[in-house]
């Protein structure tokens, strides 16, 4: 039904799809307002219960504790098999596809693209066991990787670390890819916080140009890179946009690492506007790897090398696969940005 240009939800919904989306819902909530939601919980806590000695011995352990996201975290396995993850992935619904097997015996670098507004596919693929990921790549554990601020708020930290959440740091890259024996896939989303301002339904603008910290970590390691391309990722949300908006999205982005998207998605009971996101199917396709050879100290020169050789690889990729998962492909291309 359509009422003044909003278009509302069949009255009877199966039970499956209400649940569905109401997953899809707590996860755009906890995912940008855990950490406030964390901050505040322990505030009040401390000021207001007689918890309070409780919230201070575990406010200084998480203090203590610090250093395991860069130290291949701690996941728990009971956390990636909620319920919640089956719904939130058939809400879209999200695949997990490969193009070839890894040797288990190896470390790998995942460098996903697009970011989207919060990636759905990367999250739902690399943070949950609802996507048959054991079965794809056996033998390897993977890591999807974020900000380290993440690791340092009370109680939306143990979730992150339940996930199999590590930093984004250096050093924990490093850790991961320094595995004796191998068996570890790092999944770092490259473009960061400023590709999701860029992101917009039917476009796949990455930010790559500049970047090259994860190019010199693959040279210093011998880490093969594997491109990760999630189609239907940008097509989750559109969102508000202008000049003075963008001004004040890249301040935030530069306090405090993210950046504050308005999304346009759907509602509960309607599919016009909301913060849900869209009922869209998002494919996350992890492609083959690109082999490094080791360079402990790598130069400019080397570094320029490998990162057009994975740039030219990344579009090859995009355009070779995206007629089967995008339609009316020849007008969509990947565009690499600064």
């Amino acid at each position: 039904m359509e009422l003044l240009g909003i278009k509302f939800a069949p009255l009877f919904v199966p039970l499956e799809r209400r649940l569905q989306t109401l997953a899809a819902l707590m996860w755009i909530v906890i995912l940008p307002f855990g950490g406030l939601m964390s901050w505040l919980l322990l505030v009040y806590l401390v000021l207001y219960t007689r918890l309070r000695y409780i919230a201070l011995a575990y406010a200084a352990w998480c203090a203590y504790d610090w250093e395991v996201c860069r130290r291949g975290g701690r996941r728990l396995q009971w956390a990636r098999r909620w319920l919640w993850w089956r719904y939130f992935r058939d809400f879209f619904p999200l695949r997990l596809e490969r193009i070839e097997p890894l040797d288990p015996n190896r470390n790998y670098l995942f460098c996903a693209f697009p970011h989207g507004v919060l990636s759905a596919g990367v999250f739902g693929c690399f943070s949950t066991d609802y996507m048959g990921w054991d079965k794809l790549f056996p033998g390897i554990t993977v890591y999807p990787l974020t900000l380290e601020q993440h690791f340092k708020v009370p109680f939306f930290r143990e979730l992150c670390l339940s996930l199999g959440g590590c930093s984004a740091s250096a050093e924990s890259i490093g850790y991961l890819m320094d595995k004796p024996g191998g068996g570890n896939a790092a999944v770092l989303i490259v473009g960061g916080a400023s590709e999701a301002l860029k992101c917009k339904p039917r476009t796949y603008r990455v930010i790559l140009k500049r970047r090259r910290g994860f190019i010199r970590l693959a040279l210093k390691h011998g880490c093969p890179l594997v491109p990760v391309i999630s189609f239907g990722e940008t097509d989750l949300y559109d969102q508000l946009e202008g000049t003075r908006l963008l001004k004040f999205q890249h301040f935030c982005r530069k306090i405090t690492g993210m950046a504050p998207v308005l999304p346009i998605g759907r509602g509960l009971f309607q599919y016009s506007f909301g913060i849900v996101p869209r009922r869209n199917p998002v494919t996350t396709v992890v492609g083959s790897p690109i082999e490094v050879k080791k360079v402990e100290d790598p130069t400019q020169e080397q570094i320029t090398e490998l990162h057009n050789k994975f740039s030219e690889e990344l579009v090859n990729f995009f355009e070779k696969y995206k007629h089967k998962y995008i339609s009316d492909a020849d007008n969509v291309h990947l565009e690499i940005e600064e």
